[in-house]
């Protein structure tokens, strides 16, 4: 028994999972070995904006003692990301301007995550409101890739990602509202699943502008990340519950099962042009390309149909999404009413937004519905579309201009041009590592489903995990 508590890092969440059930592990010692491997790794990776090892063999105790083994994610650690509140937990998001910060309230993904028999060890880095793709906050440290530690972990969920690759978590919830799941998770060589618009209650995205941000798993495997999303879709057991009347097609779930089983046979459609391609210069480099063309390969393999599909320029998005990203930036408030404490970035959004107009708002808006409805219209010949997960490997900690917010917002849309038009379509989408650069970092590619498509993508990723034969890889902060 003491090498399997000491080692209880190399589990899969599944396997964690059942171990727990088993009572071969308690909570309290998860918890403890997991606050361990934070305490030694996490000054290197910068994952944690806050860790809470206190509270958390607290509330260990308490789900020994008091929570039903039933609870679909019982004595699992894990994190809140530092933009979702928890009652008596500073909660920074990222920002100078909140810095010591204790809400006494909650928010609806930490009360469905204790609902569902989790433990938080903390709360994971993020950039200052969640704004930017990549995690290098000025009031923290950057969160890096353990697969290279001069490399940023991606945003905006980045010291999630960093976390779950690096083995301080067994898996972590995120946020994204333009590819914040997605972007770290490639970034960091792990599973990130984006659902469908309205499928997770406590992070549906119909309560947000333009129904972009919603909340998702990262995880090493297919099938944690599965298990992650069943217990924050129904933290409480199925069926689950909603507290709106829209809800995307088809079943919400267990998806677990479709990701053990891996099964079916589809048709793919690959996607190489974005809607950012008349706004910068969008180059996919070689290794994101290997990867796509690897993932092909293995979809042939398999015996899947797989065809190319034909660009459909939208000249219109670029315009109309920066103006929804800045209008949502126009309502963050600073608690001292000056803007000075936040960085360029975040300024500039949040003067670009208060300077829209409603009407502009309004045409923005509705430019994007129809871009909704005309990508689905586009993808419905095909059960799932691939594409790049990343135009590029990882970004350099301190790639990104610090002073130039125009230059900054390219540099973003360069990194990452196939992420935002998913969050605006409504779709679910999963990434996953499927290849390697000849440095040994991995890299991802994106599976966009139909609408309410999760058992779909679930089920060809597990597949694509198996044909790749990756094992169990590790990165070298470990």
């Amino acid at each position: 028994m003491a090498d399997l508590h000491d080692d209880l890092h190399e589990y899969t969440a599944l396997e964690l999972h059942q171990l727990l059930q088993r009572g071969d592990v308690t909570p309290l010692e998860a918890t403890e070995h997991y606050l361990a491997r934070i305490d030694r790794l996490d000054r290197e990776v910068g994952a944690f904006a806050h860790v809470t090892p206190e509270a958390a063999l607290e509330r260990a105790r308490l789900v020994e003692r008091d929570v039903a083994h039933a609870a679909p994610l019982w004595g699992m650690p894990l994190a809140d990301k530092d933009l979702h509140p928890r009652a008596g937990v500073v909660t920074s998001y990222g920002s100078r301007a909140y810095a010591g910060d204790v809400p006494d309230e909650s928010d609806d993904l930490v009360r469905d995550v204790d609902a569902a028999g989790a433990v938080s060890l903390g709360k994971t880095a993020t950039p200052e409101f969640g704004l930017p793709s990549y995690t290098e906050p000025l009031a923290g440290r950057p969160a890096r890739t353990p697969w290279d530690l001069s490399l940023g972990a991606g945003g905006s969920s980045g010291g999630a990602a960093a976390a779950v690759a690096a083995g301080m978590l067994p898996f972590a919830p995120g946020s994204d509202g333009g590819g914040s799941i997605r972007i770290p998770a490639a970034s960091c060589g792990l599973v990130g699943v984006k659902p469908s618009r309205g499928r997770v209650p406590a992070g549906s995205g119909i309560d947000r502008l333009a129904g972009l941000g919603v909340v998702g798993p990262l995880a090493r495997t297919v099938a944690d990340a599965a298990l992650l999303l069943d217990g924050l879709i129904a933290p409480r057991g199925y069926p689950a519950r909603h507290p709106f009347a829209l809800r995307p097609p088809g079943e919400d779930g267990p998806y677990l099962g479709a990701a053990i089983r891996g099964e079916g046979r589809f048709q793919v459609g690959v996607m190489l042009d974005t809607p950012w391609d008349d706004f910068t210069d969008i180059r996919v480099d070689d290794e994101p390309r290997a990867a796509v063309e690897h993932a092909i390969a293995l979809l042939d393999r398999l015996g899947h149909g797989v065809e190319g599909l034909a660009p459909a320029p939208e000249p219109g998005y670029p315009g109309a999404f920066r103006t929804v990203w800045q209008a949502g930036a126009a309502g963050i408030v600073v608690p001292d009413g000056s803007d000075d404490a936040l960085e360029p970035l975040t300024r500039w959004l949040v003067e670009r937004g208060r300077e829209r107009t409603a009407g502009e708002l309004a045409e923005a808006l509705g430019w994007l519905a129809g871009f909704e409805r005309r990508t689905i219209a586009r993808f419905s010949a095909v059960d799932v579309v691939l594409t790049p997960a990343l135009a590029m490997t990882p970004r350099p900690v301190g790639w990104y201009d610090a002073d130039d917010a125009e230059e900054n917002f390219a540099q973003q849309v360069r990194f990452t041009p196939y992420t935002s038009f998913v969050n605006v379509a409504g779709l679910p989408a999963l990434t996953l590592p499927v290849h390697d650069t000849e440095a040994g970092l991995p890299i991802g590619v994106q599976l966009i489903g139909r609408p309410g498509g999760e058992s779909t993508l679930f089920a060809l990723a597990a597949q694509l995990e198996r044909a790749a034969r990756r094992g169990r890889r590790r990165p070298p902060v470990w």
